[in-house]
């Protein structure tokens, strides 16, 4: 090859490379913040009594947004919230079911995670302690399964045994109380349950005595402690889900009857939560009913998320870095029929819907500068799916 050819053609792959380049950042392809693109497993809970069979997984191409099923992951009665430890090599799920072992309780399942199928094999199960567990986490070493019981308003904490497989429980509290919504608010009922960033509290959403209560949290022993701060909300607000910014200053809470989001400013030292803002998820000509349900701050902590059901939509909101409020960007259809749960993939260049009464997940790109969302026309069907969980493969994996 000629010296004036071998130029030509560096110059056409340059050019092909600042094009492509060009092209992804005007379209918000490249990742905005977090792990660099690649491929993850993508697991979606269910509910089990439309057609479900447990917990279905999915190959998802964090660069391009294209999906594959790979199948049934495991068989599980009502697996309708999920969440991964830290090393990403296990998973667990909540049964949320009333009656587990001629028990009145639901229950909670540990999976090991096979990274090159998508698998999930049973570890084991335990007792969740109360009836109608809604929601699980752990805590920020992985050390701890925390569970939320809805039915009866109860939380408590289960350790994870060096194998993956959970423990007897270290905690258990009862909450007690009711609020104005007799219909939804007659009792407790414990929604959620968020972890500081330095683990050293436990800040749970109970929805149904309108009550934020923060539990002081011992790693060490998976306690928590027997005198919380308590922070009242607006009278049938019904606190659901909440999460923290990445910086660690701000909680924001999502409020289930009443449509709202509360955004807090919180002292790590005492655990303390200050109220800053409420605004609605919802457009203000918007007058029919509506139960907000998920919440999530997009990893570079610019944007935060909210989804609507009966509005069926995800309202995107920016953050004030400095002050931790929101303002309003836009509501975006979920296409598809009460989004229950969402999530944003780990490049946070994607966040996937999933809408329980239409059977269906639907992938939305997400502007790295603005926050908006746009459907990628991505749609994959799954029976009433609940809950959606990202777990990035092994470099190894990745790269096949």
């Amino acid at each position: 090859m000629s010296l004036t050819n071998l130029c030509l053609q560096k110059l056409r792959t340059l050019g092909a490379l600042l094009l492509t380049t060009l092209a992804s950042a005007l379209l918000g392809l490249e990742p905005a913040a977090g792990a660099p693109a690649g491929k993850t497993l993508v697991y979606v809970g269910t509910y089990t009594d439309h057609g479900s069979k447990g917990i279905y997984a999915y190959r998802f191409e964090s660069a391009t947004g294209q999906v594959t099923a790979l199948g049934l992951a495991a068989e599980s009665t009502e697996p309708s919230f999920l969440a991964v430890d830290p090393s990403e090599h296990f998973l667990y799920a909540v049964n949320e079911v009333d009656s587990y072992k001629n028990q009145h309780t639901g229950a909670v399942s540990a999976f090991a995670i096979d990274s090159a199928t998508g698998k999930l094999s049973l570890l084991n199960e335990v007792s969740s302690r109360d009836a109608g567990p809604a929601h699980i986490t752990l805590d920020q070493t992985g050390k701890y399964v925390l569970v939320s019981n809805y039915t009866l308003g109860s939380v408590a904490v289960f350790p994870v045994l060096p194998d993956g497989r959970l423990g007897d429980f270290s905690a258990f509290v009862q909450h007690k109380g009711s609020s104005i919504n007799m219909e939804r608010q007659e009792g407790p009922h414990a929604h959620a349950v968020a972890l500081a960033p330095d683990n050293r509290f436990a800040v749970v959403a109970d929805l149904g005595i309108d009550k934020l209560i923060v539990y002081p949290f011992d790693p060490a022993m998976g306690t928590l402690g027997n005198q919380p701060h308590i922070t009242k909300t607006r009278g049938g607000a019904g606190p659901r889900h909440l999460v923290f910014d990445p910086s660690g200053r701000f909680l924001y809470v999502i409020n289930e009857l009443q449509s709202s989001v509360v955004s807090y400013s919180y002292d790590p030292a005492r655990g303390e939560l200050h109220e800053l803002k409420t605004v609605s998820t919802l457009p203000e000509k918007f007058t029919a009913n509506n139960d907000a349900a998920e919440i999530a701050v997009h990893p570079s902590g610019k944007f935060l998320y909210a989804s609507n059901r009966g509005h069926d939509s995800i309202g995107v909101f920016s953050v004030d870095p400095a002050k931790g409020t929101l303002t309003r960007i836009e509501f975006v259809p979920t296409k598809g029929k009460t989004p229950r749960n969402f999530a944003i993939d780990p490049t946070g260049s994607f966040l996937l819907v999933a809408n329980q009464a239409s059977d269906n997940v639907v992938v939305f790109r997400i502007d790295s500068k603005s926050g908006r969302l746009t459907p990628t026309g991505q749609v994959f069907s799954v029976p009433s799916p609940a809950c959606v969980t990202f777990v990035p493969l092994p470099k190894a994996d990745g790269a096949q």
